[in-house]
C-alpha cells in the first residue's frame, strides 16, 4: 500500500530542509572562516519549530486560513521573516525588498489614494488575514512556485549536477570544438563557444552556471582568436544565458508553465525548441558579423578528431536522449528525470575516471542541493508576492492599466507587457520575474486575444531578459569577472548579441500563424513561420551586426533591420514586404562591394 503525502505537508517539509540549509551553508560570517555563527544555528532551529507547527497541528491548521490563531499569526511572521532572509542570502536583497513593498502594499492599500494612486488602492488588509493568506493557505509561500520547485526542479537540477560530474558537460564542450573548433574563419571560435552553451546548457538550465563553465575552458581560445575581453565576455554570457531555454532541462520557470497551463512537460519542450534554436542561430550570426569586423583569426584546438570523439565518448548523449524518450512514452516528469539519473549514474562507470562512486557521487548530490536552494528561497519569497497580488486583486488591475494604456490594440498591449516583464526582470532574478508577470501580466495578454499558451511563453522569455538587465545581469557580470572586462560594456554588448532572439515573442504573439514558431499551428504555418522569423534574424543579423561581404553602410543596416522587424509579424503582407526590403538590403550591399574593391584594385595600380 503507498502512502498519498499531503501537498501542504511536503511543501512545508522541504522548505523547513531548505531553510536549514541555507542559514548553515550561507552564513553571516564570510565564507574565509570555516565555522557556523551561533546566529545560524539559531536561526536555522527556529525554522524547524515554526515549519514543524503546520505539520504537527495539520488536521486543525488547514480549517484556520480564514482565522488563524496567535500562534499561527506569529509563527507566521517568523517564517516570512526567515524566507526572506534566506533569499537575501542566496540571490541578494533586492528580491527580499520588492516583497516587504508587496507586504506594505498590502496593508497600507487605502493611503495610495492620498497621493493619487486610487486606481491600485484596496480596502487594506491585516497582519492576521495576510499572515493567514502566506502560511496557512496553499495561496502564498507554499504555493505552486515551491511545489514546482519541491518537485520537478530539485530532481532536474541533480540530473544535471550528475551529468556534470560524470563529465558529459566537458565532454560536451569537447565535442563541438572538435566539430567547430578546427574552422579557418576567425569566428570559429566564437562558434565553438556558442554551441557549446547550446549543449551544456541541455543539462545546466542556469545562466550563470553555464556561463562560468564555458568562461573557463573557452576565453583563452577567444583570447588568442583576438576577441577583447568585453567581445569575449559578451559571447559566454549570452552563450550561457541560452541554457535557460534549452530544452530538455531549461530554467526554473518552464516547470512553472507546466503548473500554470496544466499542461504536460513534453508539450513545454516542443514549443521552447524553435525559440531555442533561433535565439542561437542570432548569435552564432552576430558573432560571424563581430569576428570579421574585428579581424579576429582561428585558432588550432587540440582535441581529437569528432569521430575519434564521438566513439570514445558518444555514449554521454544517451542520458539527454533517455529522458526526451521517456517524456515523450507519456512517463511524468519525476519518473523519467530519476531514471535518466540512475542511467547517468551507470554510464558514468564507462570510464574509471568519470565513475560516480561514493566520493564523487556525494560531491554530485552536495552540488544538486546547493543550486537547488536559490531556487527554493526564490519561489518562496515570490509566494509572498503571489498571496498579496491574489489578495489584494493587484493582478487584475494592472492587466487593465495595460490594457486601457494600449487601448485594446493588440500590438501595443504586446508591447506594453513586454516592457512590463523586462522592468520587472530588473528588479528580480527570472524565476520570481515570470511567477509575478504570469498573474500580473498574462492576464493582459489573453484579455486581447493572444492564447494562454502564447502569453506564458512570451513572459517566460522576457522574463530571461532579467539576465543581461542590470542589476541582476548576473551572467553579463560572470563573464567579465572571467575576461577582466568592464561589467557595463560586456553587458551592453550581450544586449546586441541576443536582441534579434528576443525579437521572436513577438512573432507567435501578433497573430495566429506566428503559433507555428512553438509547434503550435497547422504544418504549413509551422515551415513559413519558422523560415520567416530565421531570415529575420539574418536580416537583423546583418543590420545590427553591420557586415554582410564587408562593412554595411548606414542605409543598408537601416533597410536590413526594417526588412527583419517586419518578417517577424507572421502576416503574408508583412513577410513579403520584410522579405523584399531585407533583399533590396542585400542588393544595394552587393552593388556596392565590388566596386569598392575595384576602385581599390585601381588606386594600387596607380601607386605601383
Amino acid at each position: 500500500m503507498l502512502g498519498i503525502v499531503q501537498p501542504q505537508i511536503y511543501r512545508v517539509s522541504f522548505l523547513l530542509v531548505a531553510l536549514v540549509l541555507v542559514f548553515v551553508l550561507y552564513p553571516t560570517i564570510p565564507a574565509w572562516r570555516p565555522r557556523v555563527a551561533a546566529l545560524d544555528w539559531a536561526l536555522a532551529a527556529v525554522s524547524v519549530l515554526v515549519l514543524a507547527w503546520p505539520i504537527v497541528d495539520f488536521d486543525q491548521f488547514v480549517r484556520r486560513a480564514a482565522t488563524p490563531s496567535e500562534i499561527d499569526i506569529l509563527f507566521g511572521a517568523i517564517t516570512t521573516l526567515l524566507v526572506l532572509e534566506a533569499t537575501r542570502r542566496t540571490v541578494g536583497w533586492i528580491l527580499p525588498v520588492t516583497a516587504v513593498s508587496f507586504l506594505l502594499y498590502g496593508y497600507y492599500g487605502p493611503l495610495l489614494e492620498l497621493v493619487g494612486l486610487d486606481i491600485i488602492a484596496h480596502r487594506g488588509y491585516s497582519v492576521t488575514r495576510l499572515v493567514g493568506m502566506l502560511y496557512v493557505t496553499i495561496e502564498g509561500i507554499f504555493g505552486v512556485p515551491l511545489g514546482v520547485a519541491a518537485t520537478y526542479i530539485i530532481l532536474f537540477t541533480i540530473f544535471g549536477a550528475m551529468l556534470q560530474h560524470s563529465g558529459a558537460g566537458q565532454f560536451f564542450i569537447t565535442w563541438t570544438m572538435a566539430l567547430f573548433g578546427r574552422s579557418k574563419s576567425g569566428a570559429g571560435p566564437g562558434r565553438t563557444v556558442a554551441m557549446s552553451g547550446f549543449l551544456l546548457g541541455t543539462v545546466s538550465g542556469s545562466g550563470v552556471a553555464t556561463t562560468v563553465t564555458l568562461g573557463a575552458v573557452a576565453w583563452p581560445m577567444l583570447r588568442r582568436a583576438g576577441f577583447s575581453p568585453e567581445v569575449g565576455g559578451a559571447i559566454l554570457s549570452a552563450s550561457g544565458i541560452g541554457a535557460i531555454m534549452a530544452p530538455p532541462t531549461m530554467g526554473a520557470a518552464a516547470f512553472l508553465i507546466v503548473e500554470f497551463l496544466h499542461i504536460s512537460y513534453p508539450q513545454v519542450i516542443a514549443m521552447a525548441i524553435v525559440p531555442a534554436v533561433l535565439y542561437y542561430l542570432s548569435i552564432v550570426l552576430m558573432i560571424e558579423a563581430d569576428a570579421r569586423r574585428l579581424g579576429t583569426t582561428a585558432v588550432d584546438v587540440d582535441v581529437p578528431s569528432l569521430g575519434v570523439l564521438t566513439r570514445r565518448s558518444g555514449y554521454q548523449f544517451l542520458p539527454l536522449i533517455a529522458i526526451v524518450a521517456l517524456l515523450l512514452s507519456g512517463m511524468t516528469p519525476f519518473l523519467a528525470v530519476f531514471l535518466a539519473t540512475m542511467l547517468t549514474i551507470a554510464l558514468s562507470f564507462v570510464k574509471p575516471e568519470t565513475a560516480l562512486k561514493p566520493r564523487r557521487l556525494l560531491a554530485a548530490l552536495e552540488t544538486g542541493g546547493r543550486a537547488v536552494l536559490a531556487v527554493v528561497a526564490t519561489t518562496a519569497t515570490a509566494g509572498i508576492i503571489v498571496g498579496v497580488v491574489l489578495l489584494t486583486g493587484l493582478g487584475l488591475k494592472i492587466s487593465g492599466i495595460i490594457v486601457d494604456l494600449a487601448g485594446g490594440n493588440l500590438f501595443f498591449t504586446v508591447l506594453y507587457a513586454a516592457v512590463a516583464v523586462w522592468m520587472l526582470g530588473l528588479a528580480v532574478p527570472v524565476t520570481a520575474s515570470y511567477i509575478i508577470a504570469a498573474v500580473m501580466i498574462a492576464p493582459a495578454l489573453t484579455d486581447v486575444g493572444v492564447p494562454e499558451v502564447a502569453a506564458h511563453m512570451f513572459i517566460f522569455y522576457y522574463a530571461v531578459l532579467s539576465e543581461v538587465s542590470p542589476p541582476t545581469a548576473l551572467s553579463p557580470f560572470a563573464a567579465a569577472a572571467i575576461t577582466g572586462a568592464n561589467p557595463f560594456k560586456t553587458m551592453m554588448l550581450t544586449w546586441k548579441y541576443t536582441l534579434p532572439a528576443f525579437l521572436v515573442p513577438f512573432t507567435f504573439t501578433l497573430s495566429p500563424e506566428g503559433l507555428g514558431v512553438l509547434l503550435q499551428a497547422p504544418l504549413a504555418d509551422i515551415v513559413r513561420t519558422v523560415t520567416t522569423a530565421a531570415i529575420g534574424i539574418l536580416a537583423l543579423a546583418m543590420g545590427l551586426g553591420g557586415w554582410l561581404r564587408q562593412e554595411a553602410t548606414k542605409v543598408e543596416r537601416t533597410v536590413a533591420v526594417a526588412g527583419g522587424l517586419l518578417l517577424f509579424y507572421a502576416t503574408t503582407l508583412t513577410d513579403v514586404l520584410g522579405a523584399a526590403l531585407f533583399v533590396a538590403a542585400i542588393a544595394l550591399h552587393v552593388q556596392r562591394t565590388p566596386a569598392q574593391k575595384s576602385a581599390v584594385s585601381s588606386q594600387k595600380s596607380e601607386g605601383a
